[in-house]
C-alpha cells in the first residue's frame, strides 16, 4: 500500500485539553486510519514547524484524503500537510520514467529551441483544504 506522511498543528484548545487530561492521540488516529482501510505505521509528537507527524499506509489517495479530512473536521488539528512517500525501488522507477519523458518535454519559456529538464526543484503537496500548493 502507498505510504503517506501527514504533519500538522494542534489548536490551542486541543493542547489545553490534552494538558488538563493527557491522552495518547496515536490510539484515536489508529482507529481512524483503520476505519479508512489503512494502517498507522507510526505517530510522533514533534518539535519544530509541526506539532506531530503520522506515517500511514492507505490503499489509495481517496482513503488517505478521507482520513485527513475527517481529522480536520474534528477541529482539534489544523494546517495539515500530507505527502506521498516513495520507497527506494519506487523512486528508482520514477526516475527511470522521468528519463524517458524528459527529452520530449519543453519547459516554460523555452520556446522551440529549449527542452528537457532544467535542474529546477519543485515541491508539491496537498493541503487539508484539498488545494495544491507549490
Amino acid at each position: 500500500m502507498p505510504i503517506y506522511i501527514t504533519q500538522g498543528h494542534y489548536t490551542r484548545e486541543a493542547i489545553t485539553g490534552m494538558i488538563a487530561a493527557p491522552e495518547d492521540r496515536s490510539k484515536a488516529l489508529k482507529k481512524l486510519v483503520d476505519a479508512a482501510g489503512g494502517k498507522l505505521l507510526s505517530w510522533y509528537l514533534t518539535f519544530g514547524e509541526y506539532d506531530f507527524v503520522a506515517i500511514s499506509e492507505f490503499p489509495d489517495e481517496t482513503a488517505a484524503a478521507g482520513a485527513v479530512l475527517a481529522a480536520a473536521a474534528g477541529g482539534g488539528v489544523t494546517d495539515l500537510k500530507t505527502a506521498l512517500a516513495m520507497t527506494g525501488p519506487d523512486a528508482m522507477k520514477a526516475f527511470g520514467k522521468a528519463g524517458e519523458l524528459a527529452p520530449s518535454f519543453k519547459s516554460a519559456g523555452q520556446g522551440k529551441s529549449g527542452g528537457g529538464a532544467s535542474g529546477a526543484r519543485t515541491q508539491t503537496s496537498v493541503s487539508s483544504t484539498g488545494g495544491r500548493n507549490r
